[in-house]
């Protein structure tokens, strides 16, 4: 009886794990087939500008922007997916150019201390929805990043370099190149958890040649960070903002030149220094894919690269059920 026991016991296992792996490789392919969906989309986004002779741009009421809304699979469960739009959002690595400079060490004091990439980011910050970020909090994290990007081991004013991070429990070192994820800013000297938490919504890391902030897909901070007031490293007052918003959901921007209109930004003398900060056209995206079998969830996030018709995927990563590397907010709603 024991043998018996111990024979059924052995079978029921091995059941289990071939059913386990069945059903992995099945939500695998199903995640790949949504990921070429999804694909698809933007590739008849490009031809479909280039058919109808119109400027190409990507806005939110283009067919990628609409994803794949969840639909039921023969075996139970459902299959969606979404795009997001990469260059609506700030890219952590244009804070140093691309010889891996911040521009100036710790002897720079002041506004002249940043470019017009880094002021752009200080008021990011002190843009974050629900969590207080004040001028100086700003420009000293702003301060800790360049010096965690920078290729240089000089701190600036209120920055940190591996000196600071050597002397931390357990120790690391500044990563003196681009990051490669978000989530290395938790790693940032200044870096508050309740900022990073909000923060991390709003920005990328991908090429710098990504860096422009595409109008049309851009969200509300981020669009707050374009302050053209030349030196200003405060944030464009949130109902400038709000009206910008309006209209554009309303009707897409026709291009730049509508966007910015002077009376588009009251009190501004000149709009022209936003104009190297923008672009209409995107070339990197995040695709989000999910599917359901078995009462089992899954989550996939490739980030791709589009050049017209080509796609070439960066990078992929399999997220477990309850892991979002997106705030919600920002997806398409998906069953519960």
């Amino acid at each position: 009886p024991a043998i018996v026991v111990a024979r059924s016991r052995d079978c029921d296992l091995n059941y289990r794990r071939s059913a386990n792996s069945a059903i992995a490789e099945q939500t695998w392919a199903y995640l790949r087939g949504a990921e070429a969906l999804v694909t698809l989309a933007l590739i008849f986004d490009y031809e479909a500008d280039q058919l109808a002779g119109e400027p190409f741009k990507d806005d939110l009421t283009e067919l990628w922007a609409r994803g794949i809304d969840p639909y039921p699979l023969e075996e139970g469960g459902f299959l969606g997916g979404f795009v997001l739009d990469l260059q609506g959002l700030f890219n952590l690595n244009s804070l140093v150019d691309a010889s891996g400079s911040g521009e100036g060490g710790a002897q720079n004091i002041g506004v002249s201390a940043f470019n017009s990439t880094q002021l752009q980011f200080v008021r990011l910050l002190q843009a974050l929805p629900g969590v207080a970020v004040d001028q100086i909090e700003a420009r000293a994290l702003t301060e800790a990043i360049i010096d965690f990007l920078d290729a240089d081991d000089e701190p600036r004013l209120n920055g940190a370099e591996s000196s600071f991070y050597v002397a931390q429990n357990p120790s690391y070192r500044a990563a003196n190149t681009e990051l490669s994820s978000v989530s290395e800013l938790r790693s940032v000297a200044n870096m508050r958890p309740e900022v990073f938490e909000v923060l991390q919504h709003y920005v990328t890391v991908w090429p710098k040649d990504a860096s422009q902030i595409n109008i049309h897909t851009a969200p509300g901070p981020v669009l707050r960070s374009l302050n053209p007031e030349n030196g200003a490293d405060t944030p464009l007052d949130e109902a400038i903002v709000q009206n910008l918003l309006t209209r554009r959901n309303a009707q897409p921007f026709s291009g730049i030149d509508e966007f910015l209109a002077i009376d588009n930004f009251p009190g501004a003398e000149t709009t022209e220094p936003l104009r190297g900060l923008i672009t209409e056209r995107s070339s990197y995206f995040l695709l989000g894919t999910v599917v359901e079998i078995a009462d089992r969830r899954q989550h996939m996030y490739s980030w791709v690269e589009r050049d017209e018709r080509d796609i070439r995927v960066l990078q992929r990563r399999e997220a477990s059920p309850n892991e979002y590397l997106v705030s919600r907010s920002l997806i398409p709603e998906i069953p519960q």
